[in-house]
């Protein structure tokens, strides 16, 4: 545990010397690297940027999958909304109709999970119409 003694200049303890024994590789600077060293590590830095570019493809959400997930949360939100008008005693009759007309247009989407989620909260959203007569 560390004790704070006040404001004042830092002082630089020392690590301990863990692993290094002769035949431990050292970091240089300068003419005294290693020439070998240097050309693998140019070498592998075209492949590391291509998988870095071709990760945050993969990663890129369409415009489809974007505007889906947007409408499962207001699918969502208003099945919300229905719950707590219902346990509140209020007239779902507003809750109800927001319902109905947001899981009557659900967008598709390209990602096949997202695609599934969206199946099973829209058939929730179709369940308590059917519930409430609609």
């Amino acid at each position: 545990m560390s004790i704070i003694d006040g404001v004042g200049p830092a002082s630089v303890g020392r690590l301990p010397n863990r692993g290094r024994g002769e035949g431990a590789a050292r970091f240089t600077v300068g003419p005294a690297a290693e020439p070998a060293r240097a050309a693998a590590a140019e070498a592998a830095a075209p492949v590391v940027a291509a998988g870095m570019l071709s990760l945050q493809e993969a990663g890129a959400e369409t415009v489809q999958d974007r505007l889906a997930r947007r409408h499962g949360r207001a699918l969502l939100a208003a099945l919300s909304r229905l719950q707590h008008q219902l346990l509140g005693a209020a007239d779902p009759a507003d809750a109800l109709a927001a319902l109905a007309s947001l899981a009557d247009a659900m967008p598709r989407s390209t990602d096949a999970a997202l695609g599934a989620a969206l199946d099973e909260v829209r058939l929730r959203a179709r369940v308590e119409l059917a519930r409430h007569g609609r």
